[in-house]
């Protein structure tokens, strides 16, 4: 008897410990999984929550005050982990990179991206690796950057000029709304840059035609697309998106094959020498022409995607940039005239300002970076997918995992950036002087970090502090009533005013200056 006892208390404790040990490892393993908002609903999970009226970079920083710097969201299908913190940004991008390096499949990469092949939104792999290393060293190097600052010269003073010769036949003042100046401006210049042509010396109808193409392209990058997050409903094409994309990318293919035919047709005009690249198309002809790639991509498609997809980044992200940026001096006059003040100290009034000088003009690097870090125009990081498992912050990230980086939230984090929300160029010159964009200081991340981070970088700041310099220096510039400029924002890949930006402008240099 007392033996049975002695074998049922063992046995009864066994089964207590054993059940013990399972209820403390499923409680560990449940504990290392990222936190998951609440407020999911069947089949859409969390959509709901990002539908407006704010911004959905705002939506979840909302949601980070309540939920941490690192939560989870299920969007339809896709389980998507937000981070708002640069601690938890720096651990994605430096120690996780690998596991980060992809993108997420999309309708509009598969589409618009000729399936796939176009660097920014391709996989992680042997050809994104191939076309990344293309596009860093050949194409945006420093080197190869600064061969084109002839180009970037003569545009920004041409579109200086049209501004002063109407200001001749308007009393000296002229109204203008910036971004169609913007635009074409920047057009102008990346066009010449990739393709060797003007964009603005089209016909009318012509640079209409594809005016309108290149919008319409960068609109339906950042589409919200149903299918993306419920993919069962692909047939439904709910908003019409891929009929739309579809229509886009042969308007778009059509327009990168005629340039790329004029390109071959004056190669072969010239015998096919190498070494007188007068583009980044002369470039890429001379380097893939003979070289086998991954994936299958035939060089034509490749070449094609590649510049196109440096069109549509480059100049996008560049007007967005300068808009915000001198919508900031407009509410904040006394920073324009501190900038205008530098340009008269280093430069003076008797040349223009070149593209050497800007490195002196600190406190217009200064009004660039306060810019970047208030209005960056990615807000939300184009989104990264874990390739394996991973470890962030101490979670277990499975692999196929979605990853958002919400860097409007650490860009205005109190505790990084006192009073964060206003503007304050001279920031950079004091408590974070030694803070740039350049992907290493995880508080200021606006062109990303990591292998997956922008490699226009270099171009994009070259170009906006220029065109910034130039129209600081030759023109006074004001608002058109005293009412503060709107700041409200327009959703789409990048994040554009809502508004148009009209100002006044009025020469404040010699005439002979801008003949």
């Amino acid at each position: 008897m007392d033996s049975f006892l002695i074998v049922v208390t063992l046995f009864g404790s066994f089964l207590f410990f054993f059940f013990l040990h399972k209820l403390l490892l499923s409680s560990k393993k449940q504990s290392r999984n990222v936190p998951e908002a609440g407020g999911a609903w069947p089949i859409i999970g969390h959509l709901h929550l990002l539908k407006g009226p704010q911004m959905p970079h705002k939506i979840l920083s909302h949601m980070a005050e309540k939920y941490g710097p690192i939560f989870r969201l299920k969007l339809g299908v896709n389980q998507v982990v937000i981070v708002s913190d640069p601690k938890i940004a720096k651990e994605c991008f430096t120690t996780n990179d690998m596991a980060f390096a992809n993108r997420p499949k999309s309708i509009a990469s598969e589409i618009l991206g000729y399936n796939y092949a176009l660097f920014g939104l391709a996989p992680y792999g042997p050809y994104w690796r191939d076309i990344r290393k293309i596009a860093t060293i050949e194409l945006l190097s420093a080197r190869r950057i600064e061969m084109f600052s002839d180009i970037r010269e003569f545009e920004v003073k041409l579109a200086v000029k049209e501004i002063y010769n109407k200001s001749g036949k308007l009393n000296g003042v002229v109204k203008m709304e910036t971004k169609e100046w913007f635009a074409n401006l920047i057009m102008n210049i990346m066009v010449r840059i990739l393709f060797g042509v003007r964009y603005t010396d089209n016909d009318n109808d012509e640079r209409s035609k594809a005016q309108k193409a290149i919008q319409r392209f960068l609109e339906l990058l950042g589409a919200f697309v149903v299918a993306d997050f419920l993919p069962y409903l692909r047939w439904l094409d709910i908003g019409g998106h891929e009929k739309a994309m579809k229509e886009n990318a042969k308007e778009m293919d059509s327009l990168a094959e005629a340039w790329l035919a004029e390109h071959r047709r004056k190669r072969k005009s010239k015998g096919n020498k190498c070494g007188n690249e007068e583009d980044f198309m002369d470039v890429m002809l001379s380097i893939c022409e003979d070289k086998d790639f991954a994936a299958g991509f035939d060089v034509d498609t490749i070449i094609k995607t590649t510049c196109m997809a440096l069109l549509a980044a480059g100049a996008d992200t560049i007007i967005v940039t300068l808009t915000w940026t001198l919508s900031l001096l407009l509410n904040n006059y006394e920073a324009l005239k501190k900038a205008q003040d530098e340009l008269d100290s280093h430069v003076g009034k008797s040349r223009w300002v070149q593209e050497s000088d800007v490195k002196n003009l600190v406190y217009l690097q200064a009004i660039v970076n306060e810019s970047f870090r208030l209005y960056p125009a990615a807000p939300l990081l184009l989104p990264h997918e874990s390739v394996e498992d991973c470890v962030v912050s101490g979670y277990d990230i499975p692999k196929g995992t979605r990853l958002l980086v919400n860097i409007w939230k650490f860009h205005h984090d109190p505790n990084i950036w006192p009073n964060p929300h206003e503007f304050k160029p001279e920031r950079f010159l004091t408590t974070h002087k030694d803070v740039n964009v350049r992907g290493n200081h995880f508080e200021l991340i606006p062109f990303g970090s990591g292998r997956r981070m922008c490699p226009g970088t270099f171009l994009g700041l070259q170009v906006v502090q220029y065109v910034l310099a130039m129209l600081l220096q030759g023109f006074e510039i004001k608002k058109p009533s005293d009412e503060p400029i709107d700041m409200s924002e327009s959703f789409g890949l990048t994040i554009f005013k809502a508004s148009p930006l009209e100002v006044h402008l009025t020469p404040r240099l010699n005439s002979n200056l801008y003949k």
